[in-house]
């Protein structure tokens, strides 16, 4: 997706992916842990030989889906202007996605819930009730990876951050291939440290541009 010098939306002619990854991290925090993960990922994914590049929602100036609907006659989101019109190409040519958030308060961070909410667009709804639906990137060989971080100790207390990202990536039609689930880390770039952590974002990495080149 494009804004034209009208200030107008244009749809990209395609959607149909390739061979590429979008990286999307979701921490406000710079150079933090979770900025670390993704590097790592997308590093990895990149030694492969895959068109790799990442973004961070932070630098990003959008707001949340505010539910005007017009993307169900659109197929696009029409109804917000901002950051987030220009990460819909990227999302839209990149047959490999990786999310990465940091655990706010047993979920994933409002920047990641305003992203996924973002991506309803690509849902295509039927006048029906309650509404049928399909997704724009089903049967694309589309493939996901999720990380979570947290500073606590379990799966429980890391609550709905894997679900959150894995859930909705799923009914778009992606595969999500791997989930990293990283505890026990708080204070600042402190998985730089955690040698196996950063093994496994490695081989995440490798096996996600394996996964698209197939």
């Amino acid at each position: 997706m494009s804004i034209n010098t009208m200030g107008e939306i244009v749809k990209p002619k395609t959607m149909t992916p390739s061979n590429k990854i979008l990286g999307v991290g979701g921490s406000p925090r710079q150079k933090g842990n979770s900025d670390i993960l993704l590097n790592t990922i997308i590093h990895a994914a990149a030694e492969e030989k895959t068109q790799c590049r990442s973004v961070q929602l932070r630098d990003v100036q959008f707001q949340g889906c505010i539910g005007c609907e017009k993307c169900r006659k659109d197929k696009i989101c029409t109804g917000l202007t901002d950051g987030m019109s220009l990460i819909y190409n990227g999302i839209i040519s990149s047959q490999g996605l990786v999310l990465v958030s940091p655990t706010h308060n047993y979920n994933i961070t409002s920047w990641m819930k305003a992203f996924i909410d973002r991506l309803y667009c690509f849902y295509n709804f039927q006048k029906t009730h309650p509404r049928a639906w399909s997704s724009q990137f089903e049967n694309q060989n589309r493939k996901a990876v999720v990380v979570a971080v947290c500073e606590q100790e379990n799966k429980k207390d890391m609550g709905f951050t894997i679900e959150a990202m894995k859930l909705p990536l799923e009914a778009l039609g992606y595969e999500v291939i791997e989930e990293l689930s990283v505890f026990k880390v708080f204070e600042k770039a402190r998985v730089k440290k955690d040698t196996a952590t950063l093994e496994r974002a490695s081989n995440i990495g490798k096996r996600l541009a394996k996964s698209i080149s197939q």
